[in-house]
């Protein structure tokens, strides 16, 4: 991750009133590859597919997967933010280069558990993406930038909005409790996005630059490829 610059507000929850053509387009492609019947996209070709090639302990990951979102579709929203980071945090940490063999590289969630492992870009997507699967609104979720104050590098972690204009929730790899973002001093706050659009951490991005190119192409080759998973399935 290459963040341009720094912001020490965590964005509040969107107003949608705005979207650029390109993030327009995301909403479109993020929806059409997650509105289906099976959101998660776990078949039985998928299942024999990642056996073959990860062996059984990785179909295995992936039913457990499955499970867990099966068995928390009941419970409130707050339950659900447990399970999913719970679960998530859980899959060991590996950098890109080592595990990829690239500088930068977002996994979807079957490539991150049937590989058994992942940065932190990976955990926040797959956290996301499973939330949205639980039906927790897109609007209540951001996966956000921040820069790991600590650490001295950039980070990436999921937030969530239990009502517009709240405190964030933090769902991160680093610290396993989820917390408010204003007991995470750890982390400065640079852009977040999720399927309706992009905003820097200050602003809302109206008129505003929307991060890079590079990370706007990464996204929508990760919703590529979660379609081909669904449709090849």
């Amino acid at each position: 991750m290459h963040p341009s610059a720094y912001s020490p507000k965590f964005a509040q929850r969107p107003n949608h009133s705005h979207h650029t053509p390109v993030v327009c387009l995301l909403v479109l492609t993020l929806s059409a590859g997650l509105a289906i019947a099976n959101p998660l996209g776990i078949t039985d070709k998928v299942l024999d597919a990642v056996a073959k090639e990860y062996g059984r302990r990785a179909r295995s990951r992936l039913l457990s997967w499955q499970h867990m979102v099966d068995s928390s579709i009941s419970l409130d929203e707050q339950q659900k933010l447990v399970r999913v980071n719970d679960f998530f945090n859980q899959v060991r940490f590996i950098s890109d280069e080592k595990h990829w063999k690239k500088l930068d590289y977002w996994a979807t969630p079957i490539e991150l558990l049937a590989t058994d492992g992942g940065d932190c870009e990976d955990f926040a997507i797959a956290k996301y993406i499973t939330l949205r699967a639980l039906k927790v609104p897109d609007d209540k979720l951001r996966i956000t930038y921040v820069k790991a104050l600590v650490l001295d590098q950039a980070h990436m972690v999921l937030t969530y909005y239990g009502t517009p204009g709240s405190i964030p929730s933090v769902l991160d790899n680093l610290d396993p409790v989820i917390k408010p973002a204003d007991q995470r001093l750890d982390l400065e706050p640079v852009y977040s996005f999720n399927g309706e659009g992009l905003w820097l951490a200050k602003m809302r991005g109206e008129g505003q630059k929307m991060g890079s190119s590079s990370d706007l192409n990464m996204w929508r080759d990760l919703v590529a490829r979660l379609q081909r998973e669904r449709t090849s399935s």
